[in-house]
């Protein structure tokens, strides 16, 4: 439903604070300006009145949580400082399209007292199929919420789907990642990373498969069909398939995702989190997480309105980008061509090529870190939506030398759209040619509703392809593509979780043949000349809503898979555990 915009919504007075810092400028000094952000970034200090946050916050809110495809977009940013108090919490929700994520150099430095809250949408004729499947495209980071609210009991509730991580979050109470306050409360998957959760249970409830990484935990309360665990302090023991916990010790080799902050002077900068190798827990335990900041004068703050040329011009010179909320149509590639570029994305930016071009290219370069965008398929059919790297194809192992293996790109929260919000069309969605890339959270979904959505309509044949050696992902969703899913031809590969949906779509068999006498099409397939690969806690399942019977031969094609997931689906028929 296409609601009023919010600046119908939000009280008059709510308007001064979009650009005004507020913060406290260095003894007789001026103070530091905001740089121009856009229209759709709030930020918020803790000395303005709570009924104006409070107004602000409930305003987008409405307008957002229904707002499924919608064009707008929004960051709301929380300057260091308390929120809210035990006697009148700050408490809101979190629609489509809405980050939220405090502005301190530690998740210690803003404090809600309250909750940032998702709950089930009730659908249906009669809204009694509540249900947070399709609760996507949100993000919470960078703060600590001392829970106080009531809304049927108290928790910070959670209750999302793909494309909705909570990073550098520290939750003190209660945890829900189902809202079971109303039916039947199905969820379907999600990603945490870097965070702790104090003093309380964390419940998975009905959420079918979960990935945790590098966090603290004090009891995780049940599984589903494939719950995963990273270098988590305090995660269930290896037990699957009884219950369905996979759990690694530590994780292999990480990159958290860069963040926008203030320092003590009210000097905006991004920090970039650096390569972590076999850890567990948080960056931040122990004191500052170890990296490096970039002054955001080194930053071209680019606005949907401004020429891919323009874009472009500024990477060129050197400068990393950030991309404020809002919609890109692109009539040719954004290049990303110098190594240690960082392109931060506010408020879910969405990159649409508009020519049948491809919407970003990543030379053959180290240490580019792409984080918090979305690549949505344009009317033309491209390609591919994102490519990093340019230089391989299967077994093409070049000159046998990893270049980036000591400073790794790194993709964190990048999302890919075939269709649904507009038509759209593209071969691949991914492809990682670069060695020793992390993907990190990655959702790459041929939609199964909303707008332009069809056999013939929303083509894609895959959604990510990795040709990289050592390419280590974390959070693989891959869903309803109509080929392979994943092709993995890299060497020397780990992926630690993965989900996918079979299409829904396929209109009969013969239209789902991957060869002759050969039924479908595998949901990840590794390629013939790889002689190393490890995969942990991965799953597959079909769902074929068309009513005629289809058959898929395998989930999976010539891999060996360590930990595998099981998934079971209530009612759908033709479940494909991948084994191996």
């Amino acid at each position: 439903m296409r609601l009023r915009t919010v600046r119908s919504l939000v009280v008059a007075g709510a308007l001064a604070l979009a650009w005004s810092t507020n913060a406290a400028a260095l003894a007789n000094e001026p103070k530091p300006s905001a740089p121009n952000f856009g229209s759709s970034v709030y930020i918020f200090d803790a000395s303005m009145p709570q009924s104006q946050i409070q107004a602000t916050v409930d305003a987008i809110a409405t307008q957002q949580v229904n707002n499924e495809f919608g064009p707008q977009r929004y960051a709301l940013l929380f300057k260091p400082g308390h929120y809210g108090s035990q006697a009148n919490p700050l408490n809101f929700q979190v629609g489509y399209y809405t980050a939220v994520a405090g502005l301190g150099r530690s998740p210690n430095d803003v404090v809600i007292n309250g909750s940032i809250d998702v709950y089930n949408r009730c659908l249906g004729a009669n809204h009694t199929n509540c249900v947070a499947l399709d609760n996507f495209w949100r993000s919470m980071s960078n703060l600590t919420v001392k829970v106080n609210h009531s809304y049927c009991s108290p928790g910070e509730f959670w209750a999302v789907s793909q494309a909705a991580p909570m990073r550098r979050v520290r939750v003190d109470g209660w945890t829900t990642l189902m809202d079971y306050c109303t039916g039947p409360s199905y969820a379907s998957g999600g990603f945490i990373a870097d965070s702790e959760f104090d003093n309380k249970f964390v419940i998975n409830g009905s959420q079918q498969q979960w990935i945790t990484r590098n966090s603290n935990v004090d009891v995780w309360t049940n599984a589903v069909w494939n719950q995963v665990f990273s270098g988590v302090i305090g995660a269930p023991a290896q037990s699957f398939p009884n219950p369905t916990y996979t759990t690694l010790a530590t994780s292999p080799v990480t990159r958290e995702a860069p963040y926008l902050y203030l320092d003590a002077a009210g000097n905006y900068s991004v920090f970039v989190p650096s390569v972590q190798r076999n850890t567990s827990g948080t960056t931040w335990a122990s004191g500052q997480t170890p990296g490096a900041s970039i002054p955001i004068d080194r930053f071209f703050v680019a606005r949907p309105t401004d020429s891919v040329a323009t874009i472009n011009n500024q990477l060129a010179r050197g400068k990393n980008l950030l991309l404020s909320p809002g919609i890109y149509r692109l009539d040719e590639p954004i290049r990303v061509k110098h190594d240690d570029t960082v392109v931060l994305g506010l408020g879910f930016p969405t990159l649409v090529p508009e020519d049948g071009n491809v919407a970003m290219k990543v030379s053959n370069v180290s240490g580019v870190d792409l984080s918090g965008m979305i690549f949505d398929a344009g009317p033309e059919n491209s390609p591919v939506l994102l490519q990093v790297g340019s230089g391989r194809s299967e077994g093409d192992d070049g000159d046998g030398r990893d270049h980036n293996a000591a400073n790794p790109s790194a993709l964190q929260d990048v999302f890919f759209r075939i269709g649904g919000a507009t038509p759209g069309r593209a071969t691949t969605a991914l492809v990682v040619n670069s060695d020793s890339v992390i993907l990190d959270d990655i959702w790459s979904w041929r939609a199964d509703h909303g707008n332009g959505v069809g056999w013939t309509a929303n083509t894609a044949d895959s959604g990510v392809v990795v040709n990289g050696d050592n390419v280590t992902a974390y959070g693989l969703f891959v869903e309803h593509y109509q080929k392979y899913n994943v092709i993995w031809n890299g060497n020397g590969g780990t992926d630690v979780f993965f989900q996918n949906e079979m299409p829904y779509d396929v209109p009969n068999q013969a239209a789902w043949m991957e060869a002759p006498g050969v039924d479908g099409w595998a949901a990840f397939k590794v390629g013939a000349k790889v002689t190393s690969f490890k995969g942990y806690g991965m799953g597959s399942y079909s769902f074929f809503n068309q009513g005629v019977d289809i058959f898929a031969a395998r989930g999976e094609r010539r891999w060996w898979i360590v930990d595998q997931g099981q998934p079971r689906h209530p009612g759908h028929r033709g479940e494909l555990p991948l084994t191996g």
